[in-house]
């Protein structure tokens, strides 16, 4: 069986109980929106609900993982729309808005790091913002080595942003304060060593990895991974993250609200001005520092 969401697409092989799902936004390197985001939530609670399925293999069309939250209305988020080039609005969101949005935000991936099914990354071409988030929820991850991965959006909203739990146990205090600080992307090859993915591999070797690793897990026995991956989700719950969870939505939200000085690279106004794809030139050639000879 195969359907089609808009840019999520949907395919469930029955014999050997695994789900598919596939982020089909390919002309903006799999970015999502939040409509995007709320058709792979539906899935994957269809995925939850069917007793017949194990696990679900989460995927990018054409070769390119996830880019993260569409910032081409980096507003629309919070219920604003807005057309590209217009100038900002004369409010920003409020913090209750900003508040509710992160809410659901950080419900969806709440949901997804407990997920009650085996969840297999198929990881290639680019994991940013979301994208590398989601990366890193998955409980079997393959990723090439030449997959860029970081959390650009810092350079732009802050290092108080995203999953702050998640980046600290998932890469560690030294490597999550080096990626957020900086907003650094770097190759999955070079972070290989400390094991932040089950599997780096060659990017032609990513898809076939994704579904062995995939089918072999499909063979465990539902009741049981189900357990598992509870009694998982209990201790980290009660070693690592108590309340971490809640501070990691505050300070997004918070973050979201910076007043920038002179000098300062200001993303939001710079895309006003200048369109999406300039912005985004303007701003790694702002935060750009020659290494040292």
């Amino acid at each position: 069986m195969t359907t089609a969401d808009d840019r999520v697409l949907f395919e469930v092989d029955s014999d050997n109980r695994i789900a598919t799902i596939t982020l089909n936004n390919p002309a903006q390197r799999n970015s999502y929106d939040a409509s995007m985001r709320d058709s792979l939530a539906r899935y994957l609670d269809i995925v939850a609900e069917d007793d017949d399925l194990t696990v679900v293999l989460l995927r990018g069309a054409e070769g390119v993982f996830s880019t993260g939250a569409d910032m081409n209305n980096a507003y629309g988020w919070y219920g604003e729309k807005r057309d590209e080039g217009a100038a900002p609005a004369k409010s920003r969101p409020s913090q209750r808005r900003r508040l509710t949005v992160d809410r659901k935000s950080f419900g969806f991936y709440h949901n997804l790091m407990g997920f009650p099914k085996v969840t297999v990354g198929e990881i290639n071409g680019y994991a940013l913002g979301g994208g590398f988030e989601m990366a890193l929820m998955m409980d079997i991850s393959v990723i090439a080595r030449d997959t860029r991965i970081g959390m650009p959006a810092t350079r732009f909203l802050g290092p108080a942003l995203g999953s702050l739990h998640l980046f600290f146990h998932r890469l560690g205090p030294v490597l999550a304060r080096r990626m957020l600080l900086t907003g650094d992307i770097v190759e999955a090859g070079e972070v290989e060593h400390l094991g932040v993915f089950t599997e780096t591999c060659a990017p032609e070797s990513v898809a076939a990895r994704a579904r062995y690793w995939a089918q072999k897990t499909a063979k465990m026995p539902a009741d049981g991974v189900v357990i598992a991956k509870e009694a998982f989700r209990l201790v980290e719950q009660s070693q690592a993250y108590q309340g971490e969870e809640v501070a990691s939505y505050l300070f997004h939200a918070y973050g979201t609200n910076l007043q920038f000085a002179p000098g300062e690279f200001n993303f939001v106004k710079t895309r006003a001005q200048h369109g999406t794809k300039e912005a985004f030139r303007l701003r790694d050639e702002h935060f750009h520092v020659p290494e040292p000879e």
